[in-house]
């Protein structure tokens, strides 16, 4: 029965079962009943005192905490360069990513990829990427939508530190400047 539904017994260390006391507050991890625990005393042979599994929403954590890789030493590859990004400049960059679909002139290609396996950096409080020079006008072409409707700043900031800010040409030119 542990082994099919998923279940961590009293023989885990005390500080498991102090932990698994935590994450049951936190609705991660169920906790047995006593007619499971008589269950699984049976199952197991020997009193079961506590078990917990977890919950849908403990396996839902997981897959999301799965999709964000380990911090790692961040090495930009060829072509690539280090960019660090300020909390409301990611923001503005996924919606500009979520939107790519819709748009005329969507983001480049791996931009998503890139935003998807970012890193925060808790010490500059900073989101860390690697972006190709067109994924870095892409995003700046972002910055400059949300520029226009919302706030400047992250295309300001974005700019100054790179050198890579969006300028539509003159009217009738049809296309923009990137400096």
């Amino acid at each position: 029965m542990q082994a099919e539904q998923g279940w961590v017994l009293d023989a885990a260390a005390p500080s498991t079962q102090r932990s698994a006391r935590l994450l049951a507050g936190e609705g991660l991890v169920e906790t047995a009943t006593r007619e499971t625990r008589a269950e699984l005393s049976a199952w197991e042979g020997r009193p079961v005192r506590w078990a917990v599994r977890l919950t849908a929403a403990g396996h839902d954590l997981l897959a999301y905490a799965g999709v964000r890789p380990a911090p790692s030493p961040c090495v930009p590859g060829p072509g690539e360069r280090l960019v660090e990004l300020a909390p409301s400049q990611m923001a503005a960059l996924r919606v500009f990513i979520g939107l790519g679909g819709q748009l005329k002139s969507p983001p480049a290609p791996g931009l998503a990829g890139q935003v998807r396996t970012s890193v925060y950096d808790r010490g500059t409080r900073r989101w860390r990427l690697h972006l190709t020079q067109e994924q870095m006008e892409s995003a700046a072409y972002g910055f400059w939508l949300h520029r226009l409707t919302g706030s400047a700043a992250e295309a300001n900031r974005f700019g100054r530190d790179y050198k890579v800010q969006f300028a539509p040409k003159s009217k009738g030119s049809g296309s923009a400047a990137i400096s």
